[in-house]
This record gives structure tokens, sequence and C-alpha cells, in this order.
């Protein structure tokens, strides 16, 4: 391996810039919310792209692609419904979340906001919340870590366990110094990198080819009804797909962002710049297992890797067609996926076993300073879990992605929604709703997984119920979980009003 090529050096380089931006990061940093929720003061471009970088891990350029490579455009749907499931948070859970945590005792994280809101004096919701951070977590992480080391070893030619540890270890560096601002910093660089990796891939792929009616032909011939919606796919397999846009309202990586919005004022300018951000994206990552279909029917000679594994369809054409300097700077767009959906899935558990575990339980009076020292000590803690989790080479990104995306999504979907729009919401529903919806994805997926239903589904809808179900039955919440929760809907209502007018 020539450790001096262009490709080599620029993909180098973008790991140096990254660590130094958490160096940076490292300096206005003065205490724990600092390190976990930068302050609250991200503004309405930072929360919008942190937001989409934090969400479309190593996935969109890896899964994604490869499953529309192997099967065809039928795989879309996922995209669908993820645009879809991505609006609807943005625009119902968003502004109320970013209130609502602020004036639930100014929570941190979302165990912190359960136990505020439904005023869970025993902490027992805080402990089941954050054991399932946790353990969903620990799977979320590992597939970023198995998408950073196929990565590494498609560019730097190394075994697989070597460049398992290697690209842990470039984003476990940034997010230990730096915190969140370092991470909502690099995510917006990285989600402007993202998106141009993903534009520009498709189109030379589809240059390379020649017109569109020769491509489609290709495509057509390699993969017949590649272009066709709706064939080869069932209808359990369309809802699955387009399912995968419930799990948004359940993702802590992603609702921390909202909360860590400066201004309620800034969500929905941040929610324009994210939903487009986000849809051109989906349609680059798309676009290029599709085209790639017909370059590699071209070119069969080439086509190795990618018969070997699909999920490297976008690596392989990046590295054939484009300039070494440029092809370094797309494939570092695979790291900066990677980078930014794992650092913030680390820091996430971090603050999950700093805030809610250690400080809440074991020192209740931890100054500022500690904390940050125990949440970096628990970054290297949940990444060397995730790496252990990790070091089956067989592991595939897509479907580790979609057992933890389920189980935040059922899990945790619900009972956001619902705590930020009914008040009759009980403790006890709550912590009902949660439990029902982790288990019922776990068992599904574990035991009525040839059905082919995704597991999201059963888990989300049965969680809903219970929460509803539950807390009717129960009794009334007390009056200060009442008064706070009409106070935080008075001022989210009051700002959207005062916008608009």
């Amino acid at each position: 391996m020539d450790y001096l090529n262009p490709t080599v050096v620029t993909f180098v380089f973008y790991i140096i810039v990254m660590v130094c931006i958490g160096l940076y990061a490292y300096k206005k940093t003065t205490d724990f919310s600092d390190y976990i929720l930068g302050g609250r003061s991200l503004g309405s471009f930072v929360t919008a792209l942190s937001a989409g970088a934090s969400d479309m891990s190593g996935w969109l350029l890896m899964g994604l692609p490869g499953a529309i490579y192997l099967s065809g455009l039928s795989e879309s749907w996922i995209a669908i419904g993820l645009i879809i499931g991505a609006w609807i948070n943005w625009f119902l859970v968003a502004g109320r979340l970013r209130v609502h945590t602020e004036i639930q005792g100014n929570a941190l994280t979302l165990p912190d906001y359960f136990t505020s809101r439904f005023g869970d004096k025993k902490k027992i919701l805080r402990i089941i919340s954050a054991m399932v951070i946790l353990v969903f977590f620990a799977i979320y992480c590992a597939s970023g870590m198995v998408a950073g080391a196929r990565l590494f070893e498609s560019i730097f030619g190394l075994s697989y366990t070597t460049a398992l540890w290697l690209s842990a270890l470039a984003t476990i560096s940034y997010v230990c110094i730096g915190g969140f601002l370092a991470i909502s910093w690099t995510d917006t660089f990285q989600a402007g990198l993202m998106i141009f990796a993903l534009l520009l891939a498709p189109i030379m792929t589809y240059l390379a080819l020649g017109d569109t009616t020769s491509a489609t032909q290709l495509i057509e011939t390699a993969r017949p009804h590649a272009s066709n919606l709706f064939t080869g796919i069932s209808g359990i397999a369309i809802i699955s797909s387009m399912a995968w846009g419930l799990g948004y309202f359940g993702q802590p990586h992603i609702l921390i962002r909202f909360m860590a919005a400066d201004s309620v004022r800034s969500i929905p300018a941040a929610r324009r710049i994210g939903m487009a951000w986000m849809i051109l994206c989906l349609g680059g990552a798309v676009a290029v297992g599709y085209v790639g279909i017909a370059y590699f029917h071209v070119h069969p000679e080439l086509a190795a890797v990618v018969k070997a594994n699909p999920e490297t369809v976008f690596m392989e054409v990046t590295k054939l067609l484009f300039n070494p300097w440029i092809a370094g700077v797309i494939l570092a767009a695979i790291l900066a996926a990677v980078m930014s959906t794992l650092s913030a899935q680390l820091l996430v558990c971090s603050t999950t076993l700093t805030e809610d575990l250690y400080k809440a339980f074991l020192r209740k009076n931890a100054s500022q300073n500690e904390l940050v020292w125990v949440g970096r000590l628990m970054v290297l803690a949940i990444s060397v879990l995730a790496i252990v989790i990790a070091m089956n080479p067989a592991s595939k990104v897509l479907g580790l992605v979609a057992y933890a995306w389920a189980g935040f999504g059922a899990a945790f979907g619900p009972l956001v929604i619902l705590s930020l729009m009914w008040k009759r919401m009980t403790l006890n529903g709550a912590l009902v709703g949660m439990i029902v919806g982790a288990v019922t994805v776990i068992a599904w997926k574990n035991c009525m997984g040839d059905l082919g239903l995704y597991e999201i589904v059963p888990g989300f809808i049965l969680s809903f119920i219970s929460i509803i179900v539950v807390s009717l039955m129960d009794k009334e919440p007390t009056q200060d979980v009442i008064e706070r929760f009409e106070s935080a809907e008075n001022i989210y209502n009051r700002e959207m009003q005062d916008m608009k007018n």
C-alpha cells in the first residue's frame, strides 16, 4: 500500500482536521452542560446539519447504495419513509422538545427529561430509559464501527481488525476531547462533505455510461425490473421499509440536537435546511446504487469487490472514476457519515452513564470538572464494548442499524410524542409503554423475524396503545406535573404565534 498516494494523503488530512476541531472545542467546554449539550447555543444552520449528519450514518453511503445495487429501486421505500418521518419529527417534536426540556428542570438528557416530566421521585423511569439507551446504542455504535472498519480496510489495505481499531480511534479522539461542541461543529462540516460526495458520485458514474437510454437499458439487462418500485417487493416489505420513518421520534442522538437549539424560534428555519439536505443526500445515495448497477455490468472485470459485498459500491465507484485527490475527499465523506453518527451516539451513551447513573445515584454533588472527565472515560468504555460487538467481519451495517433504530423508535417514540402532546399521560403509562416497546422489538426480532415485518411496527403500535391504556386506568398526574406541562405548552404556543405575526 502506497501511503503517500493522493487519496490516502487527503483522507488522513481530513482526520487531522477533525481532531483539531475537537481540540478547539476543548477550550470552549467549561462545564458538563457544555460537554453534553453545548450550552443550548446552536443556531438554525448548525442545528439542522448536525441533526442530519448525526442521523445519516455509514448506512447512507454504504448500506442504502448497497441495497439499491443489489435489489433495485424497490429498496428506496426506506428513503421515502425516512423523509416523511423526519419532516413530522421536525414539525411536531423539535420545537416542543426544546421548550419542554428547559421547563422540565433544564433537562440535559432524555432520561432526565422523562424523570422531571412525570415527577419520577423514585427514578425508576430514569434507570429503565438509561438501560434501554445503553443496550441499543451499543448495537448502534457497533454499526458505525463496522462501517468505519470497511472504509479503512478498503483505503489502506488493512486487516478488518486493525482497520476497526484505527477507525474507532479517529472518532473517539475528538469526542473525548471536545464533547458536544466538537461533534456539532464537525457534523456541520461533515454534512457539507456528504452532500458534495452524494451529488457528485452518481453524476460521474452516469457520465461514464453515456446517455439515459443506454443507462436504463443496461440496468434492466443487469437487474430486470430494477427500475420498478413495486416489483419483487411485497406489501409487508413496503410497510416495513416505510416504517423506518417511525424511528425518528425516539432517536436520542437526533432529539438531543433539538434540545440544544438556542431557541424554539430557530426550529422552523432548521427544519427547512435539514429537510432539503436530507432529500438531496438520500436521492444521491439511491442514485449511486442504481447507476452502479449499469456501471459494473459494463465493467464486470471491476465488479469482484462489489459482488462480494454490495455495501462497497459507493467506495468502488469513487476509487475508479475520480482523480485520486478528489477520491480522497469523497471517501472522507463516508468517514464523515460514520464519525458524525458514531460520535453523537458515543456522547449520548456517555452522558447517560454520567448524568443519569453516576451523578444521580453515586455522586450527587460531583463537580462539573469531575463530570466532564467521567463522561470522557465513559466514551472510552462504550467504545470498547461497541468494538467487541463489531469484531465479526461478517457484520452488515444496515442490519445492525435496523435493529437499534427499531429499539429506540418503539421504546422512546410513542413516549416522546405523547409526553409532549398529552398532559394526561402518567408515569406508569410512560414506564409500561417504554418497556413494552423495547421488549416487543427484541422478541419480534428473535421469534417472529420470519414473517418479514420490521419489528418497529408492532413495537411502536403496542407501546403507543400501552401508554394510553395504562394512563387512562391510572390516577391523574399530580397538579405540579400538569402545571409544568401547561407552562411549557403556553410558552411554545406563544413563541409560534409571535413568529407568525
